[in-house]
């Protein structure tokens, strides 16, 4: 197979090749970063094969990625699978902050994935590559130094990290400024599901591998060598620029089609009484080009990748002479969903959120996961502070220790130890995260002596709302008009 050059011009857009096969052997990997996407890829890693070393600055989470026990493990990161996974490939993967560890295994090193933290500066769109850009400049520190200085052991740099569509020739140039040779930088961008991160390394829909270079390209399918020809595995070789960019788009295109869902088919079931948003959803998935994925109404869409992969985008192609109006509207129909949300109380069913107890059951972004960033829970507690809420009783699953770092314990925010004990009394239930134990809320609310609100930004108790309207409470629903007889 021809090797892939850089080319002094305009960079082509590569087709698809045969990738031959190979004999099954194991490579040395360093994990920068030991966070969700860099624990769980290293895990794999792990578990095809390969001696694996993960370094991050968090003593903390190192010790407990390290411990041996799974639940200590998932106390850190809840992930499903994770703590099973390391626990038993423990001899092929090791954990460290100690940085004189990395400097050592560069001798021998054959890949190293960048799993930084690359988040929006602001609302400005660009990202803030500090973390990025001081975790290369001191691997490429350790690199020059490498077989004592001779640099005799190729490796292969690979961003795993959400970075800039140009992010890999940005990279090969801070390498080179601190005159490392004998490498090459390789775009990999991960397309995992945050709380089915391992099942979805396990098999993944596919892997796309970006690089200039036919040497780096074989290390890569060393790495990989367990998915390159697996059926129903996608094994897509691109250069880095479009490996980049695809990441961004295909954020882009699920943000998108969640804000449709969210703006116009759930506002249109809001709008009109008699709309059951469940039999609507039907109807436009039953088409196979729209497809069933991303139709399920919610009051946002949260996480680490969504909002600010779009973000992103907007401010690259903006940078680039391009007006990124849609890419915008998205970012605002999001924030609409959420505030409207909120506001449906006070306007459609005449409930204050002054001096009132209210309920907020789920802290993380989504179920399954102890993630909060771009919670929607944060915005509530937020907003529900600044309209006078008397006391706020949060209850999560898994999210309530991270969610105490952003709001502590007080007067106002109490933490519940699970959500009977946080609805009873409550004058307004939320139900902020779609935690499959939600769903049997329907049977708790209807023995309570009072009649909280309900506020359902999941759509979990649709099935009980006739059985709840009937027990006399009013009930606001995201994809549906106002249920029950508050005014």
């Amino acid at each position: 197979m021809p090797a892939k050059k850089k080319p002094a011009a305009a960079s082509p857009s590569f087709t698809l090749v045969s990738v031959p096969y190979l004999s099954l052997s194991s490579v040395n990997i360093l994990y920068i970063g030991a966070g969700f996407v860099g624990a769980c890829s290293a895990a794999v890693s792990a578990d095809s094969g390969h001696h694996t070393l993960v370094y991050d600055v968090d003593e903390r989470r190192i010790a407990m990625l390290g411990s041996g026990d799974r639940d200590t493990i998932e106390n850190c990161l809840f992930e499903e699978g994770l703590g099973d996974l390391l626990v038993r490939n423990r001899e092929r993967i090791e954990f460290t902050s100690d940085y004189r560890k990395v400097e050592s295994f560069l001798d021998t090193c054959d890949a190293v994935f960048m799993c930084l933290p690359t988040p929006e500066i602001g609302e400005t769109g660009a990202s803030d590559l500090s973390f990025y850009n001081k975790a290369a400049d001191r691997l490429a520190r350790a690199l020059a130094r490498r077989n004592k200085g001779r640099q005799t052991q190729a490796v292969v740099i690979v961003n795993k990290s959400t970075v800039p569509v140009v992010m890999a020739d940005r990279t090969a140039e801070m390498l080179r400024k601190r005159r490392v040779r004998n490498f090459g930088v390789v775009s990999n961008p991960e397309f995992l599901v945050e709380g089915k991160a391992v099942s979805g390394s396990l098999k993944p829909d596919r892997i796309v591998v970006g690089a200039w270079r036919e040497k780096d390209f074989a290390v890569m399918r060393r790495v990989y060598q367990r998915f390159v020809h697996a059926p129903g595995i996608e094994y897509v070789e691109v250069n880095p620029k479009e490996a980049a960019a695809g990441k961004l788009l295909a954020n882009f295109v699920l943000f998108n089609k969640l804000a449709i869902c969210y703006d116009v088919i759930g506002r249109t079931c809001e709008a009109f009484t008699d709309l059951q948003f469940e039999n609507v959803r039907r109807i436009l998935a039953g088409d196979p080009r729209i497809g069933s994925w991303g139709l399920y109404n919610s009051l946002y869409a949260g996480g680490s990748c969504l909002i600010k992969d779009a973000r992103s985008l907007s401010a690259q192609l903006k940078e680039a002479g391009k007006e990124p109006l849609l890419v915008n509207e998205t970012y605002l129909a999001n924030r609409r969903q959420l505030l409207g949300f909120l506001d449906r109380a006070e306007k459609e069913a005449g409930f204050s959120w002054a001096g009132k107890r209210i309920a907020l059951l789920g802290a993380a972004f989504k179920r399954s996961t102890n993630d909060i960033r771009n919670s929607p829970a944060i915005d509530i507690v937020r907003v529900l502070s600044s309209r006078g809420a008397a006391e706020i009783r949060i209850y999560d699953p898994a999210a309530m220790d991270s969610f105490k770092v952003l709001f502590p314990p007080s007067r106002k925010i109490k933490y519940l130890p699970n959500e009977a004990k946080a609805v009873d009394s409550a004058e307004a239930v939320i139900i902020a995260t779609d935690w499959p134990q939600f769903r049997g809320l329907g049977e708790l609310l209807r023995e309570l002596k009072g009649r909280p609100l309900i506020m359902d930004g999941r759509r979990m108790l649709q099935h009980f709302y006739p059985d709840l309207r009937k027990a006399g409470f009013t009930i606001i629903a995201v994809g549906s008009a106002k249920m029950g007889v508050r005014s």
